[in-house]
């Protein structure tokens, strides 16, 4: 009879904890999903050089943000390795220099320019435009980590958190969110792809927005290579399209005036 109510009793309080999870992961995606179109308010940082940025140095193109604590020993880890791949088939797509990355500490002070080197050299991150960066003010810092929808507490594994990756636009502000520590190339490529060739720059000439949009209709990706690729095949389509409407109205203007030669005559 003990035994029974030992697992009776076991049974419910993981069901206790599993129910008190759900409702904190339930919270963390209203949280998150709230940002959406908010503006991010500008903040200092420091990279892993020590030198200091303003975040709004890194706008006028799509800014894309993680947020992480250097001694997680899982889940961030697992989450930078996979976007680390992932952004290397963004810029393939997209450009090198079509957006930017920033990698943000919450553990301050814990996660300082020098841990953030650290980190980013043990995940292999090369991009040079994926920048690593420590906060140099507590307050600056919990004002982003509310902007961009993000929210942690400690925890006996040192921090529970939303595993995000934020989205902002050229204008800064909360675009997208993408979600878990794996996820599906697209989730992330296709907002981008919105946001670098479907929305011009006022500087971009008639010509650079023409061939913007049609990367934007022509990169397309193939799940069987986790890829982007750009299809030809609109192209020949356009083309055989237009050789045969050519085609049918040269035919047309034929027969019209072989008709109107024949009522003449």
């Amino acid at each position: 009879m003990n035994a029974l109510l030992r697992a009776i009793a076991a049974a419910l309080a993981l069901l206790l904890a599993a129910t008190a999870q759900a409702d904190i992961n339930r919270e963390a995606i209203e949280v998150s999903q709230a940002a959406l179109g908010r503006e991010v308010r500008d903040i200092e940082l420091i990279d892993t050089n020590s030198e200091v940025h303003r975040l709004a140095d890194f706008y006028g193109a799509p800014l894309v943000i993680s947020v992480i604590y250097t001694a997680c020993v899982h889940s961030c880890s697992v989450s930078t390795q996979h976007i680390n791949r992932v952004v290397q088939i963004a810029r393939n797509a997209l450009g090198d220099a079509s957006f930017n990355f920033l990698t943000i500490g919450f553990d301050y002070p814990v996660d300082t320019p020098d841990a953030m080197k650290h980190y980013a050299r043990r995940h292999g991150v090369r991009d040079p435009n994926w920048h690593f960066m420590a906060s140099r003010n507590p307050d600056e810092l919990e004002q982003l980590m509310e902007d961009v929808g993000f929210i942690y507490q400690e925890s006996s594994r040192g921090y529970d958190h939303t595993v995000q990756v934020t989205i902002i636009d050229q204008e800064g502000r909360v675009y997208r969110q993408v979600y878990g520590e794996i996820f599906d190339t697209p989730l992330l490529v296709e907002p981008m792809k919105d946001l670098v060739l479907g929305r011009p720059s006022p500087d971009d000439g008639l010509l650079t927005r023409v061939a913007n949009r049609v990367r934007m209709f022509c990169t397309v990706y193939d799940a069987r290579g986790d890829r982007y690729y750009f299809d030809y095949s609109l192209f020949m389509g356009i083309f055989i399209g237009t050789v045969i409407l050519a085609l049918a109205l040269g035919w047309l203007g034929m027969e019209i005036v072989h008709y109107r030669r024949r009522r003449t005559a």
